[in-house]
């Protein structure tokens, strides 16, 4: 059989790198475009403690991916959870760094947009959790991730 029609059977997210199926999902979103980008991501930090905006014009899709990832991994995962994981050291000068969250408006954007798109829901116990079609598109890509 050719190469294309070789399936790599068994292969999940947990499988994969973190950055080769976070690039590859946030590549795949924004070639379909159904992924809604909001038109402040030009001008919006991703935490209050960043003192400018990501270089990269598609760092909304590299987000949207990585939230994907972990509510992939972490079942139940809300926005304030979210902005802890996404969070970093702020820098004060001469006096020690201190730990801050990152954007909630962000990760809520991020998440509803998920939502959109069908890959997450809202969990009964709160978070959010995968839903089965979007289990099965992460898998897909993760499988395409591990063949090439």
């Amino acid at each position: 059989k050719p190469e294309a029609y070789i399936m790599v059977k068994g292969v999940t997210l947990k499988d994969v790198s973190a950055e080769s199926f976070v690039n590859a999902y946030a590549a795949q979103l924004k070639k379909a475009g159904q992924l809604q980008v909001p038109s402040w991501t030009g001008i919006q930090k991703t935490a209050c403690y960043k003192e400018l905006s990501p270089y990269d014009p598609d760092w909304y899709y590299t987000r949207t991916a990585a939230i994907a990832r972990q509510i992939y991994l972490n079942q139940g995962m809300g926005v304030g959870h979210l902005t802890i994981r996404y969070g970093g050291a702020e820098r004060r000068g001469n006096r020690p760094n201190r730990f801050r969250r990152g954007s909630t408006m962000v990760a809520r954007s991020c998440l509803k947009s998920l939502e959109t798109l069908g890959i997450i829901e809202k969990a009964s116990n709160g978070g959010r959790k995968i839903t089965k079609a979007g289990q099965r598109e992460l898998d897909t890509i993760a499988a395409s991730v591990a063949r090439n």
